[in-house]
């Protein structure tokens, strides 16, 4: 015993002298990320810059395949179809998830270019540099106040970097955060490059984007994006798919890789694009997913009817072979997002045949029968005259012209038919552009915005001056581009700019901040939408502030919109 003893404090004075004599486990880094040294070089704030427009993309549009529609749902053009009654009274309320997710997503937003902002002034930038990434960081900041003002009113506004726990909000009026918004964008479109510079990246935020949201307040920005070199409408047949029929011009602008300024379509339509890229790590469009849960952009999945479960005559035949990559099938729809019957039929209802935008190829109204088996095999179904005895969902019975998951009239904008990515076609195939059970993504870059809409906005400042004659000359740019017939002066008000914003624009708009913008909301869903009409309410032209930031913010009083 006295041995072992003996042995273990000669072993503790040992390793205590040689421990005191050199601290060899220390170790000594050759280099490491903080706070403190994030933010120096030009390639550490274009990581934060990108990852600005990694969250833009993740709110509206690859989050899920619920919350990006949000922007759609609840509006004059969209419902949810597999939804058997409306809730607004549950969804538009202080304790919904609805609505603390996009109030914290917005945030997230700012509070990410409030940082960049904050940490120019001790960083190793260029002057140059300085005041480039200080015109994204505040291009974004005002991107995301927008679309917070629009749906809530006045919020609290904060241009600081926030480093301590801070709970002592109050709400600015709306006209302040207007007023930032302003200062945020008029810097931007100070000091942005221009959409044609050759420094510029197909995506990036430019002059005229920014200039594209001043003009929701300046008809000058408005000008000043349309009149830009290099700025045009697209009126021919262009891109990957220009030879392909049917199609058009307006069909044209939403296949695969025709979105963008510098990939080769030369699109001078394009303001704005969002980068989806298919099976590229951060690229938000994977083909090897089971079904589209996340990272992408889920449009074809929730906008396309779910045309497997339509079938016809007494023994109830399939009529759609699906999923398969055509019009009747639309790729692997689900049936969730409907539109309306204003946005389906009324608007059009003016001029149904010469408008290209109303063509089947667009808006896919004929389904023709792909299933073999079927005594009806290779003729159409018309959404509008359904053959009798047809049936959807469960083995609903469908009423023509009424949507069901199993049939409605879709854009064919959320799918790309015959030109799915390669990697989601079967092998071996059992019928024809049979893809495979995953996907359900939009496989292409997504407008933001587009130079059509500048128009309307144009469009809409000329009718707010009382010149009813210059907002029909903007309306019938667009139009003419569509073949549609002119609209005179005497017809245009601010119901006939949303009719067209709903024919331009579609389900590619983030229509909520559009109505809520123009304090629409309630007038159009009672008047376009009788899904939801029966829960609306004039006060659901604000959204309610979240109870959780509410009860949260202890130190002042966040006060509520109110109604609520």
């Amino acid at each position: 015993m006295k041995k072992i003893m003996s042995f273990l404090i000669l072993f503790l004075l040992l390793t205590g002298t040689f421990s005191c004599k050199k601290d060899f486990l220390d170790e000594t880094p050759l280099d490491f990320l903080s706070a403190t040294n994030a933010f120096k070089t030009s390639a550490d704030f274009t990581a934060s810059v990108n990852n600005l427009y990694r969250l833009v993309r993740a709110e509206f549009y690859t989050t899920n395949d619920n919350d990006p529609f949000e922007y759609q749902y609840r509006t004059d053009i969209a419902f949810n179809v597999s939804n058997a009654s409306q809730n607004l009274a549950g969804d538009i309320a202080p304790t919904s998830g609805l609505m603390e997710r996009h109030w914290r997503a917005l945030y997230k937003i700012v509070a990410e270019a409030n940082t960049i902002v904050s940490r120019i002034p001790e960083s190793e930038l260029s002057d140059a540099d300085k005041k480039l990434f200080e015109a994204r960081a505040r291009f974004f900041r005002a991107f995301a106040y927008r679309a917070l003002a629009y749906i809530w009113g006045g919020v609290p506004l904060e241009t600081n970097e926030v480093l301590d726990v801070k709970i002592d909000y109050t709400r600015a009026t709306s006209k302040e955060v207007y007023t930032q918004i302003i200062s945020d964008l008029t810097f931007a479109a100070a000091n942005l490059p221009a959409i044609t510079a050759s420094s510029i990246k197909d995506g990036e935020v430019s002059i005229q984007a920014a200039n594209h949201m001043l003009a929701e307040v300046y008809i000058t920005a408005a000008s000043a994006v349309i009149s830009s070199p290099g700025m045009a409408l697209m009126t021919a047949r262009f891109g990957t798919r220009r030879t392909v029929t049917p199609g058009d011009v307006y069909w044209d602008l939403f296949r695969r890789g025709n979105q963008n300024r510098k990939n080769g379509s030369n699109n001078t339509e394009a303001i704005w694009v969002i980068q989806i890229e298919t099976d590229i790590p951060g690229g938000a469009a994977i083909t090897t997913t089971s079904f589209a849960s996340g990272d992408g952009f889920s449009l074809e999945r929730v906008h396309v009817p779910l045309a497997r479960d339509l079938t016809t005559g007494a023994t109830n035949i399939a009529a759609i072979r699906w999923p398969a990559s055509d019009y009747s099938s639309g790729g692997r729809g689900v049936g969730f997002m409907a539109p309306s019957k204003y946005f389906q039929d009324s608007v059009y209802a003016a001029d149904p045949v010469n408008d290209i935008r109303n063509a089947n190829h667009n808006f896919v109204r004929k389904f023709k029968v792909t299933n073999t088996a079927s005594p009806l095999y290779n003729t159409d179904i018309d959404y509008h005259n359904l053959p009798p005895g047809t049936k959807g969902t469960s083995g609903a019975t469908l009423v023509s012209g009424v949507p069901s998951r199993a049939i409605y009239a879709y854009q064919t904008k959320a799918t790309d038919p015959g030109n799915h990515p390669t990697n989601l076609y079967a092998t071996p195939q059992t019928f024809p552009n049979e893809i495979k059970g995953g996907g359900g993504f939009t496989y292409q870059d997504q407008y933001l915005f587009r130079l059509a809409e500048t128009y309307l906005l144009r469009a809409e400042a000329h009718l707010g001056a009382g010149n009813a004659a210059l907002a029909a000359a903007d309306i019938n740019v667009v139009r003419a581009r569509s073949s549609a017939a002119p609209v005179a002066a005497a017809n245009v008000n601010i119901d006939y700019i949303l009719d067209e914003r709903i024919r331009e624009l579609g389900v590619e708009e983030k229509r909520l901040l559009t109505l809520m913008r123009l304090g629409k909301w309630y007038a159009r869903v009672i008047k376009c939408n009788p899904f939801y009409a029966p829960g609306a309410d004039p006060k659901h032209n604000l959204w309610p502030i979240p109870q959780s930031e509410i009860e949260r913010n202890r130190g002042a009083k966040l006060e509520q919109n109110p109604g609520y």
